[in-house]
């Protein structure tokens, strides 16, 4: 939706990168389009998503770059420090699909 005049604006899920499935209902994304006709979408660069399901953390895990898999509140799975538990919120490089740090 155009945030200025409130026009929605269809666009075709082929458009989308692999980066959408960090994105949640209602944040801002960057369109990209020539002469009326939408080439690209452009996801923001960092995400604050939930951590929803994780295997536990243990105390003293800080200190080794050991990872797990963790499945955020979008549905998307990706690699989290040993640290992270569920219900923790996130920051994610969306560019590159990766932890950045706790939010």
């Amino acid at each position: 939706m155009d945030l200025e005049n409130y026009e929605q604006i269809p666009i075709n899920k082929s458009i989308l990168d692999d980066n959408f499935k960090f994105i949640k209902e209602n944040m801002e994304c960057k369109v990209l389009s020539y002469k009326g006709n939408v080439f690209g979408v452009e996801p923001p660069f960092f995400v604050e998503l939930e951590v929803t399901k994780t295997d536990p953390g243990f105390k003293g895990d800080t200190a080794t770059n050991a990872t797990k898999p963790a499945i955020l509140e979008t549905g998307a799975e990706i690699r989290v420090p040993l640290f992270i538990d569920e219900g923790e919120m996130i920051r994610i490089d969306t560019r590159t699909g990766e932890y950045m740090e706790r939010a």
